[in-house]
Parts: C-alpha cells; sequence; structure tokens
C-alpha cells in the first residue's frame, strides 16, 4: 500500500507526527505487508516559526516533497496547492491520500485526488461548526464529500455525516489524533518550565491565542479584545504569543498593546512550550480548534472567543465555554473563580488513535 501523507499548516504537524510514528511501528512487525508512505508538506505555513519548530520538536522527518506554495488567498492559495500536487499525485501513483483537519491543504489536495480515482482518507472527518462563514467549514464539508474514508474523533462527528448521507460503511470512528501527541509530550513539556522563563507564576496567568479573522481583521473587536486582556494584566499575568496574522493588524490598526502592565506579548511559541502554558494556566482565552481539544484533556477552564466550535464534545463533556466581546468579562471572571481543574475526557481520546487509522487503512 503506498500512501501520501499531507501536511500544511501548523495545525495538521501535532496531527501527523504520531501517524507517521505508527505506520513506522507498523512497517517494523510486519514485513511481509508494509506501508509505502510518503510526507508531502505543502508549503502553507512557510514560517519557521509555524512550521519547522514544530517539525523538529515533534521528530517529524523531513518531508519528501515540499511544494512551496507560501501565502495568498483563499482562492490563490487552494489553487496553488492544487496546480502544483496534482503532479506530485501523477508521479507518485498512491493507493491513498491522507489529508487531515480542515486546511486549505485539505481540501485542496483532497480534491486533486478524489479527481485522478485516488482514495481519500481524512483524518478528523465529520467536525461541523455550521457556519459557513468560516473557510475552514466550506474545507471540511468539500474534503468530507469527495472521501473514500472518514476517519471521525467523536460520535457527535459520526452523526453529522449520517445526517449528511455518508455510507456507514465510510465513517470510522477512531479518537482524536491531537491527543496522541499531546500524551507522548507532556512529559518533556512539563521540563520546559515555560512560566520562570516568561516571568510569571504556575497556576496564576492567563494563556491567549486568537488568529481568526473575525476576532483579528476589524479594528473596532481586536481593539476591544485588547483592552479587556490589559484590564486583565492588572488582576494576573496574561501570556500572549501574538500570530503573525495578529502582530500584523495590531500595527496597521494602530491597536494599543500595553501600558505597563502584565500583559506578556511575545513571539509564536513551539508546541511544548504551547503545551505547558495550557496544563499551567489558570484558564486559556483562544479561538483555536487545537487549544479546545488540549485544554479538555488537561481538563484547563478554556474560554473559545467564537459564535460557535465545531468541537462541541469539549463543551458537553470538557472545559471548554463559548464566549464573546459582550460576555467576555463576566466569563474571565467567572473562569477565576472556577475549580482549576473541570470537565471530563471524551472517549477515545487516549493515545491510541494513530493505530487505529493504520488498523482502519490495511482494513479498506
Amino acid at each position: 500500500m503506498k500512501v501520501l501523507i499531507i501536511a500544511g499548516a501548523r495545525p495538521n504537524f501535532m496531527k501527523i507526527a504520531p501517524l507517521i510514528k505508527a505506520v513506522e511501528q507498523h512497517n517494523a512487525g510486519n514485513p511481509s505487508r508494509q506501508m509505502d508512505w510518503r510526507l508531502v508538506h505543502t508549503g502553507q505555513h512557510y514560517d519557521a516559526k509555524m512550521s519547522d519548530i514544530f517539525f523538529g520538536e515533534l521528530g517529524i522527518p523531513a518531508p519528501h516533497i515540499n511544494l512551496n506554495v507560501g501565502s495568498g488567498s483563499q482562492a490563490t492559495q487552494t489553487a496553488s496547492i492544487m496546480t502544483a500536487f496534482e503532479p506530485v499525485c501523477l508521479n507518485e501513483r498512491p493507493d491513498w491520500i491522507i489529508v487531515v483537519g480542515d486546511v486549505n491543504s485539505t481540501v485542496a489536495c483532497a480534491m486533486v485526488a478524489a479527481k485522478l480515482g485516488v482514495k481519500v482518507a481524512h483524518l478528523e472527518a465529520g467536525l461541523r461548526s455550521y457556519d459557513r462563514t468560516m473557510p475552514e467549514e466550506i474545507n471540511r464539508v468539500l474534503t468530507d464529500a469527495v472521501a473514500d474514508l472518514l476517519l471521525t474523533p467523536s460520535e457527535d462527528a459520526n452523526d453529522n455525516l449520517r445526517r449528511e448521507g455518508v455510507p456507514e460503511e465510510k465513517i470510522k470512528l477512531v479518537g482524536n489524533i491531537m491527543i496522541d501527541t499531546l500524551v507522548a509530550n507532556l512529559s518533556r513539556a512539563r521540563e520546559r518550565n515555560t512560566s520562570q522563563t516568561l516571568g510569571v507564576k504556575n497556576d496564576s496567568f492567563a494563556y491567549v491565542t486568537l488568529h481568526r479573522p473575525s476576532n483579528v481583521d476589524q479594528k473596532e473587536t481586536l481593539g476591544a479584545i485588547m483592552a479587556e486582556l490589559i484590564g486583565l494584566s492588572h488582576q494576573i499575568d496574561v501570556v500572549f504569543p501574538m500570530h503573525p496574522r495578529t502582530r500584523k493588524m495590531v500595527s496597521e490598526l494602530q491597536i494599543p498593546m500595553s501600558n505597563g502592565t502584565r500583559l506578556h506579548i511575545v513571539e509564536p511559541i513551539g508546541y511544548h512550550d504551547s503545551l505547558f502554558l495550557a496544563e499551567r494556566a489558570r484558564f486559556v482565552l483562544t479561538d483555536s480548534g487545537g487549544l479546545q481539544e488540549e485544554t479538555t484533556f488537561l481538563r484547563t477552564p478554556c474560554l473559545t472567543l467564537r459564535p460557535n466550535t465545531e468541537r462541541p464534545v469539549t463543551i458537553t463533556l470538557g472545559s471548554n465555554r463559548l464566549t464573546s466581546l459582550g460576555s467576555l468579562r463576566a466569563d474571565i471572571e467567572q473562569a477565576l473563580v472556577s475549580p482549576e481543574r473541570r470537565g471530563g475526557v471524551p472517549p477515545f481520546w487516549d493515545g491510541h488513535t494513530a493505530e487505529r487509522v493504520v488498523r482502519e487503512l490495511l482494513a479498506s
């Protein structure tokens, strides 16, 4: 079986690391039934702070193929990936491609493969926010529509696919691949002592990540968020590794970032540092899907600054709560007095998802 594993952006890297490890473990124990795999990096995230550091920390081997597409608008980037990936598919002639998550690389490579008759496995299938204003939602729906194997993280994802008419035999509940990476890296993350490096006390800081256009592209919205963070920093330390997009908008929109308070705005950080902060924060404020999942496993209170989430299980079972600009102050105050650990861990979020993915591929 020949397989191309596709990655393009920072959220993908945490998902492919355990998958590659599981494939190699299978090959080591099954000399008569090998999986011939290639890693294709589309280059959607090309900045060293957003890409290379994760390859190094997670032990991901150098890509066999790098498409180097770089940045661009939604249409330009998606088209560039499709144009660059088509000859790779024609040359490699894989039996399967595996796409993960919901970034432009996911949908672009899935559509190319489907049109060439190459089978598509979508890892993290079935997630829905039901908000078509999110580019990621379009990517999820289109990818699932052309996929031959839909590998889901939770039962609610299975239900979403059934409602959309996906045949039952295509849907396989395998669990959350992100948790495989978390479990494998937690001990190393705890050794980082990131809080000391940043000059904050464990369990006495808020960890913030924000990058979605709905939060950072409008002056009124971004200004209100920054004002809330400055106000919060009078109560506790606030650690805010700023995404390049957010930093760019803060500069262009001339948003005040600090007034001598305990607001620690730093450069993007690596996975281990992020994991350390997610576990030791008093609470997390984010618009990231991955952090919603990680904080659920760690049982760290999480406020998600979005009107919806494609990961509702993090709310129904986990430690996550949706918030908005209008309720943010009250929700922060509640988070500051809530239990330091809350919620539970969903089924199959156990560190063994990658092994189940390999089994499903071999059985298909």
